[in-house]
């Protein structure tokens, strides 16, 4: 009885363990600055963190902490990307995809 009771309780704790298995959590996004005309945020991506497939404006980012990160466009193909820290690139790409940190450490973009 108490063995039966002991492996009741393990896996209810576990099932909400395995119910997120699949989910990825998104990036924290820290806004520094907005107006009209321009928005300014912190993005940092944690290993493992994806963040939403959308469209995105054409925008300046500079790199706070480099790492790898991987973008999916809605089409299934992927397209790695190496962020260096101290860089600083202008992004234009219009079809909408979604960003992965694929590395070991956390990315932190501005």
């Amino acid at each position: 009885m108490t063995k039966s009771c002991l492996l009741l309780a393990v896996s209810l704790f576990a099932l909400p363990v395995f119910a997120d298995e699949g989910k990825a959590a998104a990036p924290v996004t820290k806004e520094i600055q907005q107006n009209d005309r321009v928005r300014v945020a912190e993005v940092t991506f944690k290993p493992g963190n994806v963040s939403p497939s959308a469209k995105r404006p054409m925008r300046v980012v500079h790199t706070l902490k480099g790492g790898s990160l991987e973008r999916t466009f809605e089409d299934g193909t992927k397209e790695a990307v190496q962020w260096k820290t101290g860089e600083t690139k202008i992004l234009t790409e219009e079809r909408p995809y979604a960003i992965k940190n694929v590395g070991k450490g956390d990315v932190r973009l501005l």
